[in-house]
């Protein structure tokens, strides 16, 4: 019999555990080494038990190819959701945009850093000198300034180091914001939050799928996400943070603030 791990809430949104049902399931689809689902309800999910173990070369390098394998199998549109799930998306417990876009650099100022600008405004969190950065460097997203050919990714989209479990069979991921995003997203995250063997997970995930030229340059754009959602919830670092990553990226896309 499986061992098993069960979340139970009663105080979160209906779609809540749905929704990372959802994802885990698309992902691990895609090739992805997710935990597997056993069942899920409104206020539930159950999930397998992981092990754990120390991170190791061989693993972190085994886990980068299977990352890279995972993007390669796509989605139909930047902000897709898993394929057949039609509920509200969530990063953490804060709701994530779920419209579509054909470009990325639109999807990306559109639902994924300007909805938070505002909370973290609210939430004391953000000055107005970091708010105005961060609102340029969207509008230079949106322009397609960053813009390139590479198709939808699927994303694990909340791929800190806390979300990498490390056990004696490799890397599995846990509670994914799931969708159709550029692949240096996830890397950004994994970056930003130090996770153990990164040098590693890159270097494997390279030998699959290499990456374009520049991306080390690009990875305070790939984190404007992460940090956005911070500062709207979890303190002035965060937004102190978002305001040098969107000046980062505004002198990348080569103006001067």
């Amino acid at each position: 019999m499986t061992p098993t791990f069960r979340k139970d809430r009663r105080d979160v949104d209906s779609d809540f555990f749905a929704a990372e049902a959802a994802g885990l399931r698309w992902l691990r689809d895609g090739g992805g080494p997710v935990v597997e689902v056993l069942d899920v309800g409104d206020d539930f999910i159950e999930l397998a038990r992981l092990p754990s173990a120390r991170p190791t070369a061989g693993a972190a390098t085994a886990f980068g190819a299977a990352l890279a394998t995972m993007h390669d199998s796509g989605a139909s549109a930047f902000g897709a959701a898993p394929d057949g799930y039609r509920g509200r998306q969530f990063i953490g417990e804060r709701r994530l945009g779920s419209g579509t876009h054909d470009r990325w650099g639109e999807f990306y100022a559109a639902e994924r850093v300007a909805p938070y600008v505002q909370p973290a405004i609210d939430a004391g969190n953000l000055d107005s000198d970091d708010a105005a950065a961060t609102r340029e460097a969207c509008a230079v997203i949106a322009e397609g300034t960053f813009d390139d050919d590479d198709v939808p990714a699927r994303l694990h989209g909340d791929l800190w180091s806390g979300n990498v479990l490390w056990t004696p069979d490799g890397v599995v991921m846990i509670d994914p914001a799931a969708h159709g995003g550029h692949r240096e997203t996830d890397l950004a995250m994994l970056a930003l939050f130090g996770c153990p063997m990164l040098t590693e997970i890159i270097a494997g995930y390279r030998r699959a799928h290499d990456l374009r030229p520049g991306w080390q340059e690009r990875v305070p754009l790939h984190q404007l996400h992460p940090l956005a959602v911070h500062a709207a919830g979890h303190g002035p670092s965060y937004g102190a943070a978002l305001g040098r990553a969107a000046r980062a990226c505004i002198a990348l896309a080569g103006r001067e603030r």
